[in-house]
């Protein structure tokens, strides 16, 4: 007998199922009683794999209810999905059909369960992800001040900018009582901020949104957050290897502490320099930076070990 495959499509009030290769569609409120229905219905078809698409927060307790009924659920990129939807020729959009096409992603690609974020660590990326959003607004309200003429513009512009970033200081406060009153974590952090370039924001950072962080190998690790290169090549051509997808605020984050770790931390440095001796361009070698980086703290967490030169 073949796998049930199951794809839902989450709104803010309705979710809508679709299994494959059946063809079953059926749509249930988003509450209580709806998501209990929902586990109910799946233990009797008892799926292969139950795929949700990542909403803003809205698919949180319905995976967090499937997951808790032990049935097998995954939260997936909607962007993937889409790009699955453009590849199967599927232009119409309704709800219906995006979550068979999910459904059929879920068949397809058949893409690996991990363990879903516990509420202390759902609290801490919300924290993490609200920090981001004060930094931009400050960011934001100082390209304002530098272009404001009228005074009483730059007064309004500048009482913002303090109380951004008194919230900012405090948002800091909050994240660090967090991880400090989490053994775990504190460790974790412990290990991370040990590496020359990275700091405490983007410790929290990755273990807020990256708790996969040392339970994958370098490969997987790489693919998750969007640093492993893809490769284009057809017969005697070879285009240019990008990278794209994964998880986009872990990747910023990376980012950052590639470009101070670039300077400060003497392999990494060493490693740019080495690339950029051999014509590679800046960019590039600034990603491959931020994947050995990253490769560095996935074996770091994995060994508990502090760095240590021979790290990289």
């Amino acid at each position: 007998m073949d796998a049930i495959y199951i794809g839902i499509d989450v709104s803010k009030d309705r979710l809508d199922v679709a299994a494959y290769p059946s063809g079953e569609l059926f749509s249930i409120a988003r509450n209580g009683a709806g998501i209990d229905e929902l586990i109910e219905r799946m233990k009797t078809m008892a799926p292969g794999l139950i795929a949700l698409e990542a909403t803003g927060g809205f698919e949180r307790t319905v995976a967090a209810g499937l997951a808790g009924a032990k049935l097998p659920v995954v939260v997936v990129n909607p962007a993937q999905v889409r790009d699955f939807a453009k590849a199967l020729g599927k232009r119409a959009k309704t709800d219906p059909i995006d979550a068979m096409v999910i459904a059929r992603f879920a068949e397809a690609m058949k893409p690996p369960l991990r363990a879903l974020p516990d509420d202390m660590t759902r609290l801490l990326a919300d924290h993490v992800a609200r920090r981001r959003q004060i930094v931009e607004m400050i960011a934001a309200e100082s390209q304002r001040e530098r272009r404001a003429g009228n005074p009483r513009l730059k007064k309004s512009i500048a009482r913002l900018h303090k109380a951004l970033v008194k919230e900012l200081s405090e948002l800091d406060d909050d994240i660090s009582d967090h991880i400090e009153g989490t053994p775990v974590w504190a460790e974790k952090k412990d290990l991370l901020a040990s590496v020359p370039g990275v700091k405490d924001v983007i410790a929290s950072s990755l273990i807020a949104e990256l708790p996969e962080l040392g339970t994958l190998d370098r490969r997987q690790i790489a693919a998750l957050v969007g640093l492993a290169p893809w490769t284009r090549q057809s017969g005697q051509w070879r285009g240019k290897s990008f990278i794209s997808g994964g998880r986009a605020s872990v990747r910023r984050v990376l980012f950052m502490g590639a470009m101070v770790a670039a300077r400060f931390n003497p392999t990494l440095k060493a490693f740019r320099d080495k690339l950029v001796a051999a014509g590679k361009p800046k960019l590039v070698a600034m990603i491959a930076v931020a994947r050995k980086l990253l490769t560095i703290l996935n074996a770091i967490l994995r060994d508990k070990t502090p760095w240590q030169t021979k790290n990289a």
